[in-house]
């Protein structure tokens, strides 16, 4: 483990700060030159927990990911107050996101400036909500730098993994339609394939969910809004055989 940091996790006490030693720069600064990504975010500081419980549960929902705070949006090292931050952070997690959001943080020194190292794992109890408004709890997940709020069908595809029945599909006339449209189309839209196949949207956020579900069908996020897509080139062989 490298030298020259204090390590805690959620809900222990930080330990105290340590000098600032040269060698830390290469780590944080290393990690800064990758710029914001999926699994990466900069926060100059966090004022308020419940805005950054999105973040928290994005990352959660998604692959996981580091929150650096005391990093500008240009990769420029502005440092924090680390106690206060932390437990921003801490109220974030324990307050305003269900399941409450597992993390572990490290406190770095660079360039004489204190930056936090929130790393935040892939969730085990998948789907998380934030309360990122007040009486609303909203499931968010992470492409690209942003938090995106997750659409019904993302909701449903999680249910789906956790049904302890799992589930069937059926070939149907409706996602023959379905097929028939993306043999010609890179993609569709959930209002697309409404109007397409004559179906209600909670229905065909189901049909969509499921064929996610088994691998059929995959959910791109793409000019501000989801689309579906064949997984591969085998899968509308597939589905004929259902």
């Amino acid at each position: 483990m490298p030298q020259g940091f204090s390590s805690f996790q959620k809900g222990k006490k930080e330990r105290n700060s340590n000098s600032y030693q040269p060698g830390l720069n290469s780590y944080i600064k290393k990690i800064i030159q990758k710029g914001e990504n999926q699994q990466l975010d900069f926060k100059f500081e966090i004022s308020d927990s419940r805005k950054i419980a999105k973040t928290l549960v994005a990352f959660s929902n998604t692959d996981g990911g580091t929150l650096l705070i005391g990093v500008k949006d240009n990769g420029k090292i502005a440092g924090v107050l680390t106690e206060e931050e932390f437990y921003m952070v801490q109220a974030a997690a324990d307050l305003y996101c269900k399941p409450i959001v597992n993390f572990e943080s490290k406190r770095w020194v660079v360039e004489r400036k204190t930056v936090l190292e929130i790393t935040i794992p892939k969730g085990a109890d998948i789907p998380y909500f934030a309360n990122s408004e007040p009486d609303r709890w909203l499931a968010y997940i992470r492409v690209k730098d942003e938090n995106i709020l997750a659409t019904p069908v993302h909701l449903k595809v999680w249910r789906n993994k956790t049904h302890d029945k799992g589930v069937l599909i059926e070939y149907s006339q409706k996602i023959k339609k379905l097929m028939e449209y993306l043999e010609v189309n890179p993609s569709i839209s959930i209002s697309r394939f409404c109007r397409t196949a004559f179906l209600p949207k909670n229905t065909a956020e189901n049909i969509l969910a499921d064929l996610i579900y088994f691998g059929l069908l995959e959910i791109v996020y793409a000019d501000n809004h989801f689309v579906y897509q064949l997984k591969n080139k085998n899968t509308q062989e597939f589905i004929s055989h259902l």
